[in-house]
């Protein structure tokens, strides 16, 4: 295949990332909201595994300061966030590529704790208050969630021929 993107090709990307953001933004009751899982993270860290020479840093700090203006968070926090969970999600690549499904969930659900943290620092030291630990809930929903959403992006990534 080509080493160019096809339009049809960065628009399935895209818009897995718009139905994830949709997903994170949709309303839910209260009683389960908190163990949303991070839909934009989960679909990052899918196309940096699946295609890592085109799904980066850069695309991940440029995600990341549209999930600031849709949040209304603090400009940069969810950027730094991502742009930090696209940086160990490619370092590792290799290595989570041949772990069976369920350890790469749980090194999935690791790496996006990983970025969770930093964005309770950053809220924490801005906002001068202890972290609340029950933003942490969404971490099982996500190592839960990753073999699913890996199974339904790997056949959208086939049926758009991303490679």
């Amino acid at each position: 295949m080509d080493s160019s993107f096809t339009l049809s090709q960065r628009a399935t990307i895209v818009a897995t990332f718009a139905i994830g953001i949709l997903l994170t933004l949709a309303p839910l009751p209260r009683s389960i909201g908190i163990l949303r899982p991070d839909w934009v993270a989960l679909i990052l860290v899918y196309w940096c595994l699946a295609i890592p020479d085109r799904i980066g840093v850069g695309s991940a700090w440029i995600l990341g300061l549209v999930l600031d203006g849709l949040y209304g968070s603090l400009l940069g926090e969810q950027a730094l966030a991502k742009a930090l969970l696209a940086f160990l999600t490619l370092r590792f690549t290799l290595r989570l590529r041949v772990f069976p499904r369920w350890q790469q969930s749980l090194a999935v659900g690791i790496l996006i704790a990983l970025s969770d943290l930093l964005i309770l620092i950053v809220k924490s030291l801005v906002q001068g208050t202890a972290p609340i630990w029950s933003d942490t809930a969404p971490m099982i929903a996500n190592v839960i969630l990753w073999p699913f959403l890996f199974t339904v992006l790997r056949e959208v990534r086939r049926r758009a021929k991303i490679s």
